[in-house]
């Protein structure tokens, strides 16, 4: 059957697409504060300012919802970096580009963060049986790799390294530090997101990976 294109038609598909992004913003915030298992169907209604039932017919039940809100935080953040066009850097250059978008981003995004700690606490089900996350995340694979291989070849970086260990610490030097710092901050009794500390994290993390990634 041929899919009707008339204007009517269009502007019903314009709707709904406008909807379901707006069902959700409004999830994305209400797993963010409140996790899954706190979050409640009634309140995401309520923030996106439709209809409940709307939200059981595009997405089925929490557990979907949930997912779809994973799914497009992913999509959001690797839309954000294949903007950086990393295969156009020289690869050293790539890689710190790499870093200061991911500190950046996980400083702009604290509900990125929090949405992963909710689906960690669900032995990330929800992503596991998403065939769309993982299609989502192998692009930036391919291209780290792509830049690795180069930077090996050029003799500007060194060779052996697997892409998503590295991304894996890249990810990790930014996340454990601001998903732990009123913690940290209370310990070692400083204040470590102060301007100043938030700088000279970022340069650390830098130094790290690419003292890692430079050859000797």
């Amino acid at each position: 059957m041929a899919r009707d294109t008339s204007p009517v038609a269009e502007e019903r598909l314009r709707d709904a697409d406008r909807s379901q992004n707006t069902i959700l913003a409004a999830a994305r915030d209400e797993f963010a504060e409140y996790g899954l298992g706190g979050a409640r169907m009634d309140r995401i209604a309520e923030r996106a300012a439709l209809n409940k039932r709307l939200i059981y017919y595009y997405f089925e039940d929490k557990e979907k919802l949930f997912q779809a809100v994973l799914e497009q935080a992913y999509r959001d953040i690797r839309e954000q970096e294949n903007k950086l066009h990393l295969l156009d850097l020289a690869p050293p250059d790539a890689v710190r580009r790499l870093v200061e978008f991911t500190w950046n981003y996980y400083l702009q995004h604290p509900e990125f963060m929090t949405l992963l700690n909710s689906a960690n606490l669900h032995k990330a089900r929800h992503l596991a049986g998403s065939t769309r996350a993982r299609e989502l995340n192998s692009p930036l694979v391919d291209t780290l790799a792509a830049v690795l291989e180069r930077g090996r070849r050029e003799g500007s970086l060194r060779g052996g390294v697997d892409p998503v260990q590295l991304y894996v610490s890249i990810a990790g030097l930014a996340y454990f530090y601001l998903s732990n710092a009123h913690t940290l901050s209370a310990i070692f009794g400083r204040d470590l997101m102060t301007p100043k500390s938030r700088s000279e994290r970022l340069s650390h993390m830098t130094d790290v990976i690419l003292g890692y990634l430079l050859p000797a």
